[in-house]
């Protein structure tokens, strides 16, 4: 959280990203894959008085394509995370969010501690794989050399009630 701004301008900023990635989540379920929606929002930060040097953005924005691509890394904020690095040209991802409607998987968390993300907000917890602080909580693992920021919660209801009307349908479908 940037200490220069209140809880609730923080929180009212965390719940606006969120809603793109339920933007993308909602795109994922359309093309029939688990919808998980992510994004990347890049805050600038002076290092020496730890003041923003320009408002947050999101610079990249991805959802599940683990079917659609076959592949295993096919996860919303891996892919967002990937591309967020093309955008800014670097591995580092230390001036950035990343928003996840779902808490992130080890893989997903341990990628966001290989790239210093600042912060990770997600909507749902995740009772089966989450690492964010749910069954792992890999962002704040002393053992290792990075440390990151979770804010779990945001806009769960929504989170929640994506994945489960998901499942509901599929289930019927069977």
């Amino acid at each position: 959280m940037n200490e220069h701004r209140t809880a609730e301008e923080q929180r009212a900023l965390d719940e606006r990203f969120m809603g793109v990635a339920l933007e993308e989540a909602r795109a994922a379920a359309a093309a029939g894959e688990v919808p998980i929606g992510a994004v990347v929002v890049h805050e600038p930060i002076d290092r020496g008085t730890r003041r923003p040097l320009a408002d947050p953005q999101v610079i990249a924005r991805a959802h599940n394509r683990r079917e659609t691509d076959r592949d295993p890394a096919g996860h919303a904020e891996f892919i967002a995370m990937k591309e967020a690095a093309r955008v800014l040209d670097a591995w580092r991802l230390a001036d950035c969010t990343v928003y996840v409607t779902l808490e992130p998987c080890i893989m997903c968390a341990g990628l966001m501690h290989q790239a210093r993300v600042a912060r990770c907000v997600y909507g749902a917890p995740d009772q089966k794989a989450g690492a964010a602080g749910t069954l792992y909580d890999i962002g704040a693992d002393t053992r290792l050399n990075h440390q990151f920021e979770t804010t779990p919660g945001v806009r769960e209801e929504e989170c929640v009630a994506l994945l489960q009307e998901f499942f509901r349908v599929r289930r019927k479908k069977k």
